[in-house]
């Protein structure tokens, strides 16, 4: 069984490459409302390994900030350490998503998907965000197993190992950061945190 620390403030000495001086350790709330604590608690712990701000939502790999969210701003940003260092990523946003790969969860998990006829037209939009990796989590067929039932059953340390292929700082992936190894802790307050907001 998991013990918590009562006091998680040695989080805010910890920095991650995209990190601002000014970050707390505490992933901000959700914008989206509503929907399954333990997936909403997932959310916010994989933020707090990937994109680590206050502003989470309009940030990009390196930690410039967008100013328009209209569209997945799909820029090529040069990687500066790690394995795939002077490669570039288009990740941005909360989740740090790619281009690529918002465009294709959007497709399937957009609010309104049905309605759009082109792909860029997917709203970034801080709420489409969560929606769309809400839905992405929530989806078993997926991921090949219900993430929220292994979360229920209080196997935090498995679905990170799940993800990690998608998101790669979740600690088993190739690109660990200082966040990685209290990613288990994070999530349990978290889930303390939206489990008293339900």
């Amino acid at each position: 069984m998991l013990t918590l620390s009562p006091d998680l403030s040695w989080f805010r000495n910890l920095r991650s490459p995209i990190a601002p001086p000014e970050w707390d350790y505490t992933p901000t709330p959700l914008v989206m409302r509503g929907g399954d604590p333990h997936i909403r608690a997932l959310m916010r712990t994989i933020s707090a390994s990937e994109s680590n701000s206050p502003r989470p939502y309009s940030i990009l790999y390196g930690g410039q900030h967008l100013q328009d969210l209209s569209r997945h701003p799909d820029l090529c940003i040069t990687i500066v350490s790690g394995p795939n260092a002077g490669d570039c990523t288009t990740a941005a946003g909360r989740y740090q998503m790619l281009t690529t790969t918002w465009y294709s969860k959007a497709k399937a998990y957009h609010p309104r998907s049905p309605f759009l006829f082109f792909s860029q037209d997917y709203s970034f939009e801080a709420e489409y965000q969560d929606e769309v990796v809400y839905h992405w989590l929530n989806d078993p067929s997926a991921w090949g197993v219900d993430l929220a039932e292994l979360l229920r059953d209080g196997q935090i340390h498995e679905v990170l190992r799940i993800l990690s292929p998608t998101w790669t700082s979740l600690g088993y992936g190739i690109e660990t950061n200082s966040m990685s190894s209290f990613l288990p802790e994070i999530y349990q307050e978290m889930l303390a945190e939206e489990l008293r907001g339900s």
